[in-house]
């Protein structure tokens, strides 16, 4: 009986994809919880756990990769086709998210006045803080760009220093819409516009944090020589996701911002 190579490996049973499926379900709950009870300490919890099962994840995702060497090159292939369609998936949550905002702002209902923003909303100065963490994305599209160019000419120096202002000025970018929330003068309540301006906004901040985790891994993994210029498919779909998350800002400041005044 011959024997024929194929190039899958079949997976360890792991306790994680249904642990992290029942997280982002409490997620959910502590969520509401937090909107009408003012309760944050379940979802304060809850996204530590998420934290927590995702370094897990990703140490045995690294394990099957780099000590096992069971990532070929058709398995990176297929990981390179599903990240494509996660990216479309998330691209289609932000289209609900554009399509809510302008079908109510280019034609406001009588419930808002018939105005938009609705009266009495002072909206942010879309010159000050919005500008300028639309300049620190962009700024850090181009320093992740600089990274995967240094890393392809084999370069380690160059590209974990740019990788390190990557993930500083995506650190910056959430601090500045951090305050940006604090001195905001109304609420996720108030009215369809404040619930619609924070769910499009705050979402994408998840998933700058998602993103700078992603690089920070990354970093690491160039620093331990996980990494080289043949072989980085961790770091090719972080740039991936991290350029998403850069193009997305630029519709949501063009949107929710530029446009509200």
């Amino acid at each position: 009986m011959m024997k024929y190579n194929q190039p899958y490996f079949i997976l360890n049973l792991s306790p994680w994809p249904i642990l992290m499926s029942m997280n982002i379900f409490n997620m959910m709950m502590s969520n509401i919880m937090m909107l009408n009870f003012k309760f944050n300490y379940f979802m304060m919890m809850n996204l530590m756990i998420m934290i927590l099962i995702s370094i897990l994840w990703w140490r045995d995702i690294i394990r099957e990769s780099t000590y096992q060497g069971n990532h070929n090159f058709y398995i990176m292939n297929i990981i390179k086709f599903s990240m494509i369609l996660f990216i479309i998936s998330e691209m289609f949550l932000f289209i609900s998210f554009f399509w809510n905002f302008l079908h109510n702002s280019l034609a406001p209902s009588i419930e808002l006045g018939l105005n938009w923003p609705p009266k009495n909303i002072k909206f942010f100065n879309p010159m000050l803080i919005p500008l300028l963490n639309t300049i620190i994305l962009l700024t850090s599209s181009f320093t992740v760009t600089l990274t995967h160019f240094f890393l392809l000419n084999n370069n380690k120096k160059n590209s974990i220093m740019f990788m390190n202002l990557t993930i500083i000025l995506s650190i910056y970018f959430l601090i500045l819409q951090m305050i940006e929330y604090k001195e905001a003068t109304f609420t996720f309540s108030d009215s369809i516009f404040g619930s619609s301006f924070y769910m499009a906004t705050g979402f994408h901040g998840m998933h700058v944090l998602i993103g700078t985790m992603f690089l920070l891994l990354n970093l690491i993994r160039m620093k331990n020589l996980h990494i080289s210029f043949i072989h980085h498919i961790s770091f090719e779909l972080a740039v991936w996701y991290w350029h998403f998350i850069d193009i997305i800002w630029l519709f949501l400041y063009m949107t929710f911002y530029w446009w509200n005044n």
